[in-house]
């Protein structure tokens, strides 16, 4: 995974868990998650407005 072994994930880890402390990280995971659903719903959304003008297009043309 992006170059990234065990004992780098491991290092990364203990910094996190360091700055934020264990009662933090829950709500950060909880953030992040909510975060990347909401990049996914605003990629869909523009596949979804891609295919309408596509299909606009071809109405027009006929």
């Amino acid at each position: 995974m992006f170059g990234i072994g065990t004992s780098e994930l491991l290092v990364i880890a203990l910094i996190v868990l360091l700055l934020f402390g264990g009662k933090k990280i829950p709500e950060l995971m909880k953030g992040l998650g909510k975060g990347v659903k909401s990049f996914k719903d605003g990629m869909s959304g523009l596949d979804d407005d891609k295919e309408e003008a596509n299909k606009s297009d071809e109405t027009k043309q006929e």
